[in-house]
């Protein structure tokens, strides 16, 4: 497998057509489509979906990640041996909780880097994994403990959400000691949010009759202090509204505990390793 053609389906995969991956590469359309071929010959195996955009299939996605590794590895060489001005790319995905909450320490601490442009995929932990598994990101905040193929894992800790409401919204749905969870408005990031959901499950019901969606973290967390519905919550959003009187907590035993971890690919990288010390730190340092 040449880096050429490994450059080739990575640029079909990025920019959706052999057309737009041979202007992005300044070459031409056949030679795009010579070396995806030869690709594909050398596999034994249809590597790209020729749909509109163009996919990697199940095939092609290990090529597309092993060619974002090469060029990761060769641009890293390039910065120490020529001292390259392009920067290095870290593309990273992390679940909208983590980014508002602790991994900002890993922001703060990529600001200080020369050379290096951060690529945030916001997604929820539950299925950042896809990403690492497509070669769309090098590393990946995720609730999966299994490795994806060609990556490493490792455990950060888990996040204790716990239910919580507006003070007049939980008076009104309030019913004898406790609220009525059955039928009491939700508010839920997205179709993929199933945090309140389970919650809800673990007491044998399902979903109430009015549920809203509010698809960011400081969104969310606002909508909830609004009154618009309950919703589960990280502590470093609950803690201080707990404090303040802006939420209340609806129990004092439920909660659903969320861990996360940490995976990256499994390649000798200064700049990953030095990514994966970040992470941890800021983990670590925001109580994790």
């Amino acid at each position: 497998m040449h880096p050429e053609q490994l450059a080739a389906l990575a640029a079909i995969v990025d920019h959706g057509t052999f057309e737009a991956a041979a202007r992005h590469l300044h070459v031409t359309t056949s030679a795009v489509s010579q070396r995806i071929k030869a690709l594909e010959s050398a596999s034994g195996q249809v590597l790209v979906r020729r749909t509109a955009p163009c996919t990697a299939t199940a095939a092609g996605e290990p090529l597309v990640r092993l060619a974002r590794q090469w060029e990761l590895l060769r641009a890293e060489a390039a910065a120490v041996v020529g001292g390259s001005a392009a920067a290095l790319d870290l593309a990273v995905a992390v679940n909208a909780d983590s980014l508002a909450t602790w991994f900002r320490g890993v922001v703060a601490e990529v600001a200080g880097w020369e050379g290096v442009s951060l690529r945030l995929h916001v997604e929820d932990q539950g299925f950042s994994a896809d990403l690492l598994r497509r070669g769309e990101v090098l590393g990946a905040v995720t609730s999966d403990p299994v490795a994806v193929q060609g990556c490493r894992v490792e455990p950060l800790g888990s996040v204790r959400y716990r239910p919580a409401a507006a003070p007049a919204f939980a008076e009104r749905w309030r019913r004898g000691r406790g609220p009525e969870w059955a039928s009491m408005p939700v508010v839920v990031f997205n179709a993929k949010d199933a945090l309140q959901r389970d919650l809800l499950a673990a007491r044998g019901l399902g979903d109430p009759p009015v549920v809203h969606r509010v698809p960011t973290s400081a969104d969310f967390h606002e909508a909830v202090r609004l009154g618009l519905g309950w919703g589960l919550l990280p502590p470093a959003q609950l803690e201080p509204d707990l404090a303040s009187g802006a939420l209340v907590p609806l129990s004092s035993r439920d909660h659903v505990d969320v861990p996360l971890f940490w995976q990256r690919w499994r390649v000798a990288s200064g700049l990953l390793d030095r990514l994966t010390v970040a992470v941890r730190a800021a983990f670590e340092a925001a109580g994790g």
